[in-house]
């Protein structure tokens, strides 16, 4: 009996997989596009999953090395890696922006690479906790020495449970809660932003909570993340109509930026499962770039930024590739653009050395 397309769907595409170095070693050669254009990747994880996948510096390193791209920087973003086993539940999170550090002082030895890894750091905190919530913040700044610059809590939920995947939100509407919203005061006066992870279903909520909260800096990760598989497969036309719509009024909320990219998992229209090696540059180009292209229409080269999602596209895609598709995307756009998205809006967003 043949494999319900459903539960095919399930295994794929809802949550992160170890990638197939075999199968990642049968990517097509390709030569390394504008390789002196600096890059600052705002969205990389450190982790070791329970299926024994790693992925700390010295496997981004390789990665790094092995690109030929000219990786400056890198934003670490929480992913639920290394919590404290033991204390106060609200503080076990603090543990992952240790870890993060820890990363970022190996990174600045120069013994493993050039690029400064974790120069910024993403971490969490649950903003519904109330009056741990303060406590909780203090605790990541002081953690993360000098590093902090945001917390991510990711909203992500639908009916469908293929689609929602493991890491999911308790249920609709995370955003539109007034404890949600009390926390998100209280990271804003510490001069932290707010990472958003939302579905393109639920574009609503985070335009709701950007004109709730215009005196904080938001960013919306994966392009909204606008699902194609599961029960949204087939239906590609009225999945981008109705991202594109959200994207809309988005762009209208001036304290928003975008992060392009981290498309493999919700999008899945790329089944590495099953196809005869990587796509190339080209071919991610054309699967990924009636998402992008609005995007920098929209908000502008001020306001978006290109990021990897390693090691969770490393499922699907070496490294070198998503920055080769990122630039024959952005082919068109003029020097000073793609100065922007590169590198120069992630560094003005997160407040890294360097700046403009």
């Amino acid at each position: 009996m043949d494999t319900p397309v459903h539960q095919i769907h399930l295994s794929v595409f809802s949550g992160p997989r170890p990638p197939n170095v075999q199968w990642l070693n049968k990517a097509l050669p390709e030569n390394t596009l504008d390789p002196d254009l600096p890059i600052i990747d705002p969205h990389v994880h450190f982790w070791l999953l329970g299926n024994g996948c790693k992925y700390f510096l010295e496997e981004f390193a390789i990665d790094v090395a092995a690109c030929g791209h000219n990786i400056e920087a890198t934003v670490f973003v929480e992913c639920n890696a290394m919590y404290r086993k033991e204390g106060a539940t609200h503080l076990q999170p603090v543990g992952e922006t240790e870890f993060a550090v820890g990363m970022a002082a190996m990174a600045a030895s120069g013994k493993y690479t050039a690029t400064r890894a974790a120069e910024g750091i993403v971490g969490f905190t649950d903003l519904t906790l109330g009056d741990r919530v303060a406590e909780t913040l203090d605790a990541q700044i002081s953690a993360a020495n000098g590093r902090l610059r945001g917390i991510r809590q990711r909203a992500k939920w639908d009916p469908d449970p293929a689609v929602r995947g493991a890491m999911h939100a308790p249920g609709p509407g995370l955003y539109l809660q007034e404890d949600f919203s009390q926390g998100i005061e209280l990271l804003a006066s510490r001069g932290l932003l707010f990472e958003a992870s939302v579905f393109h279903t639920q574009l609503a909520d985070v335009v709701a909570l950007a004109r709730a909260h215009p005196g904080c800096n938001m960013v919306l990760n994966h392009l909204g993340s606008p699902v194609g598989h599961s029960s949204y497969a087939g239906m590609d036309a009225e999945v981008h109509a109705r991202w594109l719509a959200g994207m809309r009024e988005l762009a209208a909320c001036p304290n928003v930026s975008i992060k392009m990219g981290g498309l493999l998992m919700c999008l899945g229209n790329f089944n590495f499962t099953v196809a005869p090696r990587p796509p190339t540059s080209e071919e991610l180009a054309s699967l990924w770039r009636p998402y992008i292209e609005p995007c920098v229409e929209l908000f502008g080269a001020q306001r978006c930024m290109v990021s990897s999602n390693f090691p969770v596209e490393k499922a699907g895609v070496p490294y070198g590739t998503i920055w080769n598709m990122f630039k024959l995307v952005t082919a068109g756009c003029s020097p000073d653009e793609r100065r922007l998205m590169f590198a120069e809006t992630a560094r003005r967003v997160f407040t890294l050395r360097g700046a403009m």
